[in-house]
């Protein structure tokens, strides 16, 4: 044998990886034991003459199952549920003497012992667990079979062929995509890691392809519809090539561990050319600005279609088609936002923002920096790597934040296991438990090079953190499945529990930190409306019976909802005189012009506001976000709201700015109604108003919800919504 021949796995048996559920080989149609004798003819055995999959949407597999949604027309089925299928032979089916068996088969080097080769034995009665098909009915030539599949059963489309045996060998049938059947998680199958057992939870968390992602800030909530799609035509297989494209074996594709890990890497395209690129700099020129997505469906099919990631994606944008990917392929998983979440670079659970001795901060120490707040998903599954009791709720975030094992991806990390503090477990806990929980510090760098302790805030980061509540749109606080309240005991061995594995360092200025003031101080923003004035009000509060001076400066920053800054454009410096046990508002006008003219697609303004105690020489410091109030998009309907009937829709927005938008784009979606649809105005002169009307057929009865959205160059977030409820047509 010569060197260039010789196997590649060297001492191994040389099966190349089978990582590609598109890719296949054929099963040849006939596999003979030996030399067959003369004159018999294989045709004279059983032979299948065609096979029945029962896969329209009305059929009992596809109502049973719960794929009924799907815009696909091959048999979709849950794992570890019964589902029937008819074959029909040249002859009637003896079971004395005709052998039998229908098989499964997916990818390119198919073997049973990684579950890429399924043969199905007919047996007489059905194992819970296992794979087996049994004799319902017979009648004539045709069979019917009830097949059962395995609730660990590979996730994916497998290709399924009917084997007949002889005394000289198989017969198979022939490759027929008609045939293919996908085989998805199940969260209504109790032995499925996926398993679900609230019937209310399924319908919101597996079921509904439209969801609200919550965003702004704390003190100024706000939201958006998105539509998620999960059920639209090429979704499915776009989920399948995702998979496929992170050369992801097939063997571990009925892992929701290990699914969800993959799919957390793959939505992002940082290292592995995956779904969307990120992009935070406000400069979108080479394709769409995040705001302007109003679903998945269209990101996800330009990614199949194109095979490159598609431009551009923020953190309600990644976790938006991670819970599409997620939904689509059976794993129950929402959509979760954390205001005032962590980014902790340097992974001591802290988050230190330095002073200058004149109490402005520091940038070029100051590296860690405060979202206001950040987008993430949480999947339901077992946990049967980790200890008992860690199953449930796993973080998992698509984000590029951090490198984990080499590539940006985070989780899934159990929710459960974040609150008690056991960071020790994988994956990626101690990032998520830091995003919720580190304590802000803020240290006064001197110019002798010793840090002092101003202040520690232990309650600003993980303010909030909430969801969509189910069968509605409102918000609800999951605050508590993350961390114990405030000051419990509970946190504090929580927080000891983090300590003791390694997660959080103790301060190691801890020595010198300062004693508390006797001064207290706090301001508040006026909530505001683009391109109007409006006021901060710092107040303090002199607990002492000394007279008090204070110099203070006031710091208004546009920002990156990341926290970064962007440019100043408000810095104004004032003294006051304090009284004993006094109390004095300090009042600052913010116009419009000031903040007009570098402002963000997120309208997100930052105060930072430090005062300095001369007497004391103690600095108090405090910082607030706040989002501007924005237009929104008007969609009216007209016409019948029935299933099949034309409808007009009509989508308006007036420019409510002193200036022209330039190069204007209007997004419209809506899952059931109509295809992502987008439609450009050069420009909109002040205080006018455009209208573009489509004419759409919803082909999807029920409660339906119609979304919009508009970008330009110097306006973005803007969007609009309307509830529909769509009748079905009349069976006259």
């Amino acid at each position: 044998m010569s060197e260039t021949s010789r196997p590649a796995f060297g001492g191994r048996r040389a099966v190349p990886p089978n990582n590609s559920n598109a890719a296949e080989d054929e099963l040849p149609t006939v596999e003979l034991q030996g030399p067959m004798p003369r004159g018999v003819n294989l045709q004279d055995y059983l032979n299948v003459t065609s096979v029945h999959l029962f896969k329209e949407r009305w059929d009992t597999n596809k109502v049973d199952h719960h794929t009924d949604k799907y815009d696909n027309n091959n048999l979709i089925v849950r794992r570890g549920q019964t589902f029937y299928i008819q074959i029909d032979f040249n002859r009637s089916y003896d079971p004395r003497r005709d052998l039998f068996r229908v098989e499964y088969v997916i990818g390119r080097y198919p073997q049973e012992n990684k579950g890429t080769y399924i043969p199905v034995p007919i047996v007489s009665e059905l194992q819970s667990g296992k794979w087996g098909a049994k004799v319902v009915m017979r009648e004539d030539r045709s069979v019917r079979l009830s097949i059962q599949s395995s609730p660990e059963c590979i996730v994916g489309k497998f290709r399924m062929y009917v084997a007949v045996w002889t005394p000289y060998g198989i017969l198979r049938t022939r490759r027929n995509p008609e045939t293919d059947t996908y085989i998805l998680f199940n969260p209504w199958c109790e032995e499925d890691a996926v398993y679900l057992d609230d019937e209310k939870e399924r319908e919101e968390y597996v079921l509904n392809d439209i969801g609200v992602i919550f965003y702004g800030d704390v003190s100024d909530i706000k939201n958006r519809s998105w539509s998620y799609g999960q059920f639209e035509d090429g979704i499915l297989d776009t989920c399948l090539y995702v998979m496929d494209k992170a050369q992801m074996d097939l063997s571990g594709r009925g892992n929701p561990i290990k699914v969800s890990r993959v799919g957390s890497a793959m939505v992002n395209a940082k290292d592995d050319e995956g779904v969307l690129v990120g992009s935070w700099d406000n400069i979108y020129a080479y394709g769409v600005p995040p705001s302007a997505w109003t679903g998945s469906v269209d990101i996800l099919l330009e990614y199949k279609s194109s095979e490159n990631p598609v431009r551009y994606g923020q953190c309600w944008v990644f976790a938006g088609v991670f819970n599409t990917f997620l939904r689509c392929l059976g794993i129950p998983a929402r959509v979760v936002t954390n205001y005032f979440s962590a980014h902790d670079n340097d992974a001591n659970l802290q988050m230190d923002i330095f002073l200058e001795e004149d109490g402005n901060v520091n940038s070029k120490l100051t590296k860690d920096s405060v979202w206001n707040y950040h987008c993430w998903n949480e999947a339901w599954m077992t946990r049967p790597d980790l200890p008992v009791g860690f199953g449930g709720w796993q973080a998992v975030d698509s984000t590029p934040q951090e490198n984990s094992d080499g590539m940006y991806r985070c989780g899934p990390a159990s929710v459960q296991a974040i609150k008690h503090g056991h960071v020790c477990f994988q994956f990626d806990a101690p990032f998520v438990y830091a995003e919720v929980n580190s304590d802000l510090v803020y240290i006064t760098a001197k110019k002798d090079g010793t840090h002092v302790v101003e202040a520690v805030d232990s309650t600003h980061i993980g303010k909030l953190i909430v969801t969509k509540q189910i069968g509605e749109d409102g918000m609800k606080d999951i605050t508590d499945t993350y961390k114990f309240q405030e000051g419990q005991e509970e946190e504090r061995l929580a927080l000891e529990t983090a300590l003791m594995y390694g997660a959080k360092k103790p301060l190691n200025t801890e020595g010198v930190i300062k004693s508390r003031s006797n001064v207290d101080m706090d301001f508040e923003v006026e909530k505001a409306v683009l391109g109007k004035d409006f006021k901060v009000t710092i107040t303090f509060q002199n607990n002492s019976p000394n007279h008090y001076t204070i110099s203070a400066y006031l710091s208004g920053n546009i920002t990156f909802y990341t926290g970064v800054s962007k440019a100043e454009f408000k810095n104004e410096t004032f003294n006051m005189k304090l009284e004993p046990l006094s109390f004095k508002k300090e009042e600052v006008v913010i116009r419009a012009g000031e903040y007009m003219g570098q402002l963000l697609e997120q309208a997100s303004l930052h105060f930072f506001v430090t005062a300095r105690i001369n007497e004391t020489n103690d600095v108090l410091a405090k910082q607030k976000s706040t989002v501007l109030t924005i237009p929104k998009v008007i969609i009216k309907v007209r016409g019948a709201q029935i299933v099949g009937s034309d409808m007009v829709v009509t989508v308006e927005f007036t420019n409510p700015l002193k200036e022209t938008l330039q190069n204007v784009w209007i997004y419209l979606d809506g899952p059931g109604i109509t295809r992502p649809k987008r439609k450009m105005f050069r420009e909109i002169p002040p205080n006018a108003t455009v209208q573009w009307e489509e004419v759409c057929q919803p082909w999807v009865s029920g409660p339906r919800k119609l979304i919009a959205s508009m970008t330009s160059d110097s306006l973005r977030h803007v969007y609009g919504e309307l509830d529909l409820q769509i009748q079905r047509q009349s069976s006259m």
